[in-house]
């Protein structure tokens, strides 16, 4: 398994996509303050997905060093 494999790319920008588009609906419809937590959410889901790519490169730094 590839740490930044081609597939965490698109899922990541389909969520900046799906976000984006959210936020311009949202503001069109002059709630600001639901565009903004959707935004903030966003951010919070790739981050995680990020973390979890972090996590998965120091285990294999680990395994490959032999590391415990």
């Amino acid at each position: 398994m590839e740490i930044m494999d081609f597939y965490m790319v698109m899922k990541i920008a389909g969520i900046g996509l799906l976000v984006g588009v959210l936020v311009m609906v949202l503001e069109q419809a002059n709630r600001k303050d639901i565009a903004q937590l959707t935004v903030l959410a966003g951010v919070v889901v790739v981050l995680y997905i990020v973390v979890q790519a972090v996590a998965d490169l120091f285990s294999l730094v680990r395994s490959v060093f032999q590391i415990y």
